[in-house]
């Protein structure tokens, strides 16, 4: 698994020679995590960036047809802007699209847009000033984030309406979140002595005419997802203590006969979980049950299709984005549809497949060890209540329905959403990816998964510590890992004996997973 990012380490951003100065997932995440930026401020990047705009300038003067500069946007293309007007066109086409509604991304995710939309502009193809670069990376050094509704996006061209309200804050309208409170952005500048920007011809459109937030997005819920591989692994390995599996359904000989590396790997984390070459049976049972013998072939689809998923969506967060391509060395104005965000729409629409089956995976996995017929001499629920108040003592009973509800959320969620292409903006957009919904599903399938995880991690600590009170399981055979995590799960929740309200412990611990904080590795 790849290490995390400190989100003390600074993240330097802008490369002349942009091949060797990429961002990958994980910088992002440190940096929406609160990391802060470096632009390069070398005088050779400085003159390259400023290159771009100021070949914008002279095609102005020369009177030339840009579009989304001398011309309306989208349909409006052929709508010839007059040149007193130019100036104005970025800040109206900031203002038309304050339309978004819905829930707001998080501060978070909101740091993750701004890392991705100046990381695009920084390639140097986007014709903007590096004054435009300077103010995103002071507002995201000063932790100052814009408030973004997720809705209104269609995914072509880019994420227009979202990304207006990073636009907004950069001339000084809408809000921001600042010292974690909801204000006016003119009011936090006023504040902080700063005056908002005055967008150029070409930023306007460059800001906004892009894939940022999708791919933010993406880069979010690909780190969720790996992690969500690595823990669903240990949990399988949990479970199969519990149910006294079979520890030979995972053998390294056995996954050498269909050797797909991340279901390959996975299974050896489960194996090197289970101490296997040393306590192979912990039963006389043959086969186990399709959700625990089969774990790796569900959970290593996700493991398997990683590294393809990493290389659309590192490619798409160093990309030029926008529309038209500006390329100031060789005075070529490229007119292209860059802005699709195809890829980010199958990575998400894919993994948001994977993640749900992980998440039915561990309802199936948690059906086994509450029924009696099926988890072999556990109690019923996993209640740790004895004698005569066991009647009364429903132990695990309504999480696994709770369970059964996010799983079912979950798996309604995997319609893949790059399908409904919309035709919109008087047929412009007459083919459009869908990628900002497919990346919100995304998310919300992780959460669901994650709360699905959380309510295993729980019940599977409480299924071992059973057989450990019933002697069926030696305390000290437990693999340093297993005992590790189960060490932290005991530091948050007693073995449930009489019922007790969950909720609050389930939140501590979907709050841990999506921090990371489960010792997988």
């Amino acid at each position: 698994m790849t290490h995390s990012i400190s989100q003390h380490e600074t993240i330097h951003l802008g490369h002349i020679d942009f091949y060797q100065g990429q961002l990958n997932i994980e910088q992002v995440v440190a940096i929406a995590k609160g990391a802060p930026i470096k632009l390069n401020d070398s005088p050779e990047y400085q003159h390259y960036i400023e290159k771009g705009a100021r070949f914008i300038d002279s095609l102005l003067h020369e009177e030339g047809v840009v579009y989304g500069v001398t011309t309306g946007y989208g349909d409006s293309c052929t709508v010839n802007v007059s040149l007193e007007l130019v100036h104005e066109l970025p800040l109206h086409l900031s203002r038309f699209h304050g339309c978004g509604l819905g829930d707001v991304l998080s501060p978070m995710q909101a740091r993750a847009v701004m890392a991705c939309r100046l990381n695009s502009l920084a390639v140097g193809k986007s014709g903007v000033s590096y004054a435009l670069l300077q103010r995103i990376e002071w507002l995201l050094n000063h932790n100052i984030t814009p408030v973004i509704p997720e809705e209104g996006s269609v995914g072509a061209s880019g994420d227009l309406t979202p990304l207006s309200y990073l636009a907004a804050v950069l001339v000084g309208e809408r809000e921001v979140v600042y010292q974690g409170e909801r204000r006016p952005t003119a009011e936090v500048y006023k504040q902080l002595n700063v005056n908002p920007l005055t967008l150029r011809p070409k930023e306007g459109l460059a800001l906004m005419n892009g894939t940022a937030v999708m791919t933010a997005l993406a880069c979010l819920a690909f780190d969720r997802g790996q992690y969500l591989a690595r823990l669903s692994s240990r949990i399988t390995a949990m479970a199969s203590l519990t149910l006294k599996g079979n520890s030979n359904h995972f053998d390294d000989i056995l996954f050498a006969a269909k050797p797909h590396p991340g279901q390959s790997q996975v299974a050896s984390w489960i194996r090197d979980d289970l101490n296997h070459h040393t306590h192979p049976r912990n039963s006389d049972r043959l086969q186990d049950r399709y959700s625990i013998r089969c774990a790796p072939h569900i959970i290593g689809v996700l493991q398997d299709a990683l590294p393809f998923m990493r290389q659309f969506i590192e490619t798409e967060l160093n990309s030029a984005n926008d529309n038209p391509i500006v390329d100031a060395q060789g005075e070529h104005i490229l007119h292209g549809g860059h802005f699709y965000g195809g890829h980010i729409a199958f990575v998400m629409d894919s993994m948001k497949n994977t993640i749900a089956n992980i998440a039915d995976l561990i309802d199936r996995q948690m059906a086994l060890v509450m029924d009696t017929k099926f988890n072999n001499g556990l109690p019923a629920n996993l209640s740790a209540s004895t004698g005569e108040r066991r009647a009364i003592n429903h132990g695990f009973k309504a999480v696994q329905i709770g369970v059964s509800a996010w799983t079912a959320e979950a798996l309604k969620n995997t319609m893949p959403a790059s399908v409904f292409s919309r035709s919109t903006e008087c047929h412009n957009q007459d083919k459009v990816s869908m990628g900002t919904i497919a990346a919100r599903d995304c998310m919300r399938v992780l959460q669901l998964t994650e709360q699905v995880a959380a309510a295993a991690l729980l019940a599977m600590s409480q299924g071992i510590k059973l057989r450990i009170k019933q002697n069926e399981l030696d305390e000290s055979s437990l693999t340093p890992s297993l005992a590790k995590t189960l060490a932290q799960v005991n530091q948050d929740f007693e073995l449930l004996v009489e019922d007790r309200p969950l909720e609050s412990v389930l939140r501590q611990t979907v709050e841990k997973i999506q921090q990371a904080q489960w010792e997988v590795c």
